[in-house]
């Protein structure tokens, strides 16, 4: 559980040639002050290099040592009390015989444990395995980067502070001889859920909400939906500090659990109903679904099309992406790839280690989306025909007679999203 590189490796030999293995106290301080970067290792180092030189009675080891810190990570370790400071022997050989209680330390191998969930498929997990990944989600953190606001601030910058001229330049008898600069203010982005909960997905769905409400717990401005055959919001629901409790409360609050699916006409009443009012500030949106629709392809294309316009990235997660044999053949994912930045694997815990990277090296500005022309007819072309010129968004979105450039029915005008 320690973060050792191969440079404090080297730095251990070297020392170890001057201090020697005579002293085990002087050997043990050698390396704690070599190896521990953090005052919360040091009694998990501790602890360590005193189970690593106990002189088993039998002369077997029966200890994990793997298991250490990845135990103390998720839960209090299994191990006896350590010994008082009067108990300790400070002068003993690090290969003799210490003397210590008759009680068998136990560990599990949590190590081991944790290695076989990453890369097993939420679908396979047993009821202690889903109590196991739910406390490997509380530990992953996520960041999705800062963005920048239009206030300004105080600070090194680009520009002069106007405003703080005359202030700054009191003490100068009101010459102006220095002048103060300003720099943009900088928030967390915020993030939108948005998770399919229909029939195709219910052998993922629980494991997806310990998920949402990991994300939930885990940062300030989230907003969450669910849906199958009808969008409903449930961040209200996701508040509650245990995730049974908030799983329990969403299940009551939603009519079609585990029902049909209609994907676009869930991602129509989102941006009809609260994309103005989550999405804005640079808003991360990511959709949690299998892409099995039963709706209409041409409107689920469309909304997405939309969705991805109002957002800063557009994340869609696969639970059935992971397996290489795996092709997006169903007609809802052929229509909603050409308008998702990302496609990812959601089926594992590997696969949310993964999408936790990739959101904290998000960039600070949107890059260019050279989207297609929304489906207007009811069977898609093999190869979608784009716009002439560039074939950009932009593009299109300048031609009036182009799907993309629609008239919002809250704005009441033609915008860009």
């Amino acid at each position: 559980g320690l973060d050792v590189h191969s440079g404090r490796m080297l730095d251990v030999v070297e020392v170890l040639g001057d201090v020697g293995f005579r002293r085990r106290q002087d050997f043990s301080l050698a390396l704690r002050t070599l190896l521990v970067h953090r005052q919360q290792d040091l009694q998990l180092f501790d602890e360590a290099f005193r189970v690593f030189w106990r002189a088993p009675k039998d002369r077997k080891s029966r200890l994990d040592l793997r298991s250490i810190g990845e135990q103390r990570r998720f839960r209090q370790p299994l191990v006896a009390p350590p010994k008082s400071d009067g108990e300790v022997e400070g002068n003993s050989d690090v290969n003799g015989d210490v003397e210590e209680p008759g009680d068998l330390l136990t560990l599990t191998r949590t190590y081991n444990v944790r290695e076989v969930l990453r890369t097993k498929d939420f679908a396979e997990y047993t009821a202690s395995e889903v109590a196991e990944a739910r406390r490997i989600m509380e530990g992953v953190s996520w960041d999705l980067g800062t963005r920048r606001t239009r206030r300004w601030q105080h600070g090194n910058g680009p520009e002069q502070d106007m405003r703080r001229v005359v202030r700054h330049n009191l003490k100068y008898g009101g010459e102006i001889l220095k002048l103060p600069e300003r720099r943009r203010k900088v928030k967390e982005r915020p993030l939108v859920l948005i998770c399919d909960i229909s029939g195709s997905m219910e052998r993922y769905t629980r494991m997806l909400l310990h998920f949402v409400h990991s994300l939930k717990d885990g940062m300030r401005n989230v907003e969450a939906f669910v849906f199958a055959t009808r969008l409903t919001h449930i961040t209200n629901q996701l508040a509650y500090r245990g995730v049974d409790d908030a799983v329990r409360e969403v299940s009551k609050s939603v009519p079609d659990w585990a029902g049909g699916t209609r994907i676009g006409e869930a991602l129509k009443a989102f941006n009809y109903r609260w994309a103005r009012r989550v999405l804005g500030w640079g808003s991360v949106a990511i959709v949690i679904s299998d892409g099995w629709d039963r709706g209409d392809p041409v409107l689920l294309g469309n909304e997405t099309a939309r969705l991805q316009r109002s957002c800063h990235r557009l994340v869609w997660l696969n639970p059935l992406l992971g397996p290489p044999e795996y092709e997006p053949l169903t007609r809802g994912l052929q229509a909603v790839l050409p308008f998702v930045d990302d496609h990812m694997p959601v089926g594992n815990l590997a696969s949310l280690e993964d999408l936790a990277e990739h959101l904290s090296n998000l960039g600070t500005r949107r890059g260019a989306r050279p989207q297609q022309i929304p489906v207007t007819s009811g069977v898609a072309d093999e190869e979608p025909q784009e716009k002439a010129g560039n074939g950009t968004a932009a593009a299109m979105l300048a031609d009036s007679d182009s799907p993309l450039a629609f008239r919002h029915p809250l704005w009441g005008r033609r915008s860009r999203g």
